[in-house]
């Protein structure tokens, strides 16, 4: 059939439409998304979706329903009906049921999953977790070449595998870390007898090549926010203001899906609790977070007799080598940027540490 271009003009408006109503593009990108795709593809009943850029969860299927919460990147829902050509009426994680933009720009079905039951082989050590979560209990590490049954792809970024030795638990679903053999073919797998719990282990590092990858993905991310502006007690909703530490959150979930605390002292809990703290910036690694305190000014008197030990924290950036750092702190700066360690940055500096290990 072809459609003149008078009507897809129409259309592609009618789209960048829902897209300004929404709250969540510009002008120019809200049309640039119609442009590029109006409607995503129907979805059956029971289908996941993953949603790719944060948008409302209405009570009806339009702009004027009542908005029950935040859809944010990553989220996944089940899609329990289509309801018109422009909305999916979802359930949330947690139960929520609403109505959401069906455009796939905000939204992808997940359409297919891995066999049950296929095998698979581990590419590079990569953890083996209680939950489909970066946050999950560690149950062990799988190592390359194990081999593992993957028993359902829980979502776009996990399988629930069972390993040889009867363990099961949730994995990276990445290439990078797991792969199936070609030619392989799903088969019924034996129920095996149930295992003793497993003996921890001393937690391995992982190869280097694997954590050096995912660090550049993380800065990577980053740098695509550069300019970015700032706003103090920015929204974690929403990409178009970033205050230190939602700017440091939001780059690695969007890298990693790997949800960090929402502000700066709880991140550097977080970074306490699960890495070594380095208080030397000359221990510092390429994509370590760097926390710092208060400025009381540019020279090293100025904080004398502080105890940096107990100090609040009041600043997060990420480490860049060389002497850099990336992250965000005021209006007048510019918003995100790259900035060399100045005096006062050194004088301020608390400790760091890895996200990444």
């Amino acid at each position: 059939m072809i459609v003149s271009s008078k009507k897809l003009t129409a259309s592609l408006w009618v789209s960048a439409s829902l897209a300004l109503s929404l709250g969540v593009f510009s002008p120019q990108q809200a049309y640039a998304a119609a442009d590029s795709s109006i409607v995503s593809a129907a979805a059956s009943a029971g289908q996941t979706g993953v949603i790719e850029a944060s948008v409302r969860l209405r009570t009806e299927p339009s702009t004027s329903g009542k908005i029950l919460k935040y859809l944010n990147k990553g989220d996944q829902v089940t899609i329990l009906e289509a309801a018109g050509s422009y909305w999916y009426k979802v359930r949330t994680a947690e139960g929520i049921v609403g109505y959401t933009s069906s455009g796939d720009s905000y939204i992808r079905v997940v359409n297919a999953s891995a066999p049950a039951s296929q095998t698979a082989v581990i590419q590079a050590t990569v953890r083996l977790r209680e939950t489909p979560s970066a946050d999950g209990k560690v149950l062990g590490y799988l190592y390359k070449n194990d081999q593992v049954t993957i028993l359902e792809e829980t979502n776009s970024y996990w399988y629930k595998v069972r390993t040889a030795n009867g363990t099961v638990g949730y994995t990276s679903s990445s290439d990078q870390y797991i792969a199936a053999p070609a030619g392989s073919s799903p088969s019924p797998a034996p129920v095996p007898a149930p295992a003793p719990a497993p003996t921890p282990a001393p937690a391995p590092v992982p190869s280097p090549g694997s954590q050096t990858a995912s660090i550049e993905r993380v800065i990577t991310a980053g740098m695509g926010y550069l300019g970015t502006p700032y706003e103090y007690g920015s929204s974690r909703n929403d990409t178009r203001t970033f205050d230190c530490s939602d700017f440091i959150r939001q780059i690695f979930l969007d890298a990693l899906n790997l949800k960090l605390p929402a502000d700066s002292r709880q991140q550097g809990d977080w970074v306490k609790q699960n890495s070594t703290v380095v208080t030397d910036i000359a221990g510092l690694k390429r994509g370590d977070l760097m926390f710092f305190m208060d400025y009381k000014g540019n020279s090293a008197s100025a904080y004398a007799g502080i105890n940096k030990s107990t100090a609040r924290i009041t600043h997060v950036a990420m480490y860049l080598g060389d002497g850099k750092v990336m992250h965000t702190y005021s209006v007048s700066s510019g918003g995100v940027r790259v900035d060399n360690l100045s005096a006062s940055w050194m004088n301020r500096f608390l400790y760091g540490g890895s996200v990444i290990r």
